[in-house]
C-alpha cells in the first residue's frame, strides 16, 4: 500500500511520523485490501473555539473507487492522530461489513525473536537484534506488554516486522512468552 504523510503550517517531526506509519501498518495487517492511504497534518492557527487547534485527516482508497476520510482535532497532534485513525479504522469495519465482508485476514506471520542490543532512551527509539542477524528499528509506541524503561541491552523479545522508509521497522513488540512446563500426566 502507498502512504503518503505531509504537513501544514507545522513541520512533521519524527515521532508524528513513526505514529502515523505504525498505525497505517496496523490497519493494513487487518485490511489487506486497503490500496493508497494519506494522512496529512494542519495545525489551524484562526479555529473559531481555540487558538491553534491540531487537526489530523486520514485519506484511504479502496478497491472500486471507494474513498473513506476521517478528520478529527484535538490540542495535540498525537491526540488527533490516535482519534483519527480510530475513526478510520470503524468507518473501514462499517464499508466490509456492508458489502458482506468482515475484517479480511492471512493466517497470522509468527513474530520473529531478538534481542534489544540499541537503546536510545532519549530519542525513545532502539533496534532488536533479530534471530539469523540484521538489526530492526522500533519506537517505544511499538511496545507491547512492556514499557521502555523496562527495556536492557539483552531483553528477549518477539516482534513483527514491516519495511520502514529507513529499512526494516518493529510493528509490535512483546516480550519473550515464558514457557510454563508442563506437569507430567
Amino acid at each position: 500500500m502507498e502512504l503518503e504523510i505531509e504537513s501544514r503550517n507545522v513541520d512533521m517531526t519524527p515521532r508524528w511520523k513513526t505514529e502515523i506509519e505504525t498505525r497505517m501498518a496496523g490497519l493494513k495487517e487487518r485490511y489487506e485490501d486497503l490500496i493508497h492511504g494519506r494522512v496529512t497534518l494542519t495545525k489551524n492557527r484562526h479555529h473559531k473555539k481555540l487558538d491553534n487547534v491540531a487537526e489530523a485527516l486520514v485519506v484511504i482508497s479502496l478497491p472500486g473507487r471507494h474513498t473513506l476520510t476521517a478528520r478529527k482535532e484535538d490540542k495535540t497532534f498525537e491526540e488527533a492522530i490516535r482519534t483519527a485513525f480510530d475513526a478510520i479504522s470503524i468507518e473501514i469495519r462499517k464499508h466490509h461489513e456492508k458489502r458482506g465482508r468482515t475484517e479480511v485476514r492471512t493466517s497470522p506471520i509468527p513474530p520473529l525473536r531478538g534481542v534489544v542490543c540499541k537503546l536510545f532512551p532519549k530519542k525513545e527509539f532502539g533496534f532488536i537484534l533479530q534471530e539469523g542477524g540484521g538489526e530492526v528499528y522500533f519506537h517505544k509506541h511499538a511496545l507491547h506488554g512492556l514499557t521502555f524503561e523496562q527495556l536492557e541491552d539483552g531483553t528477549e523479545v518477539v516482534f513483527n516486522v514491516t519495511e520502514g522508509k529507513d529499512g526494516p521497522q518493529a510493528t509490535t513488540v512483546n516480550p519473550l512468552p515464558a514457557i510454563v512446563p508442563q506437569e507430567p500426566a
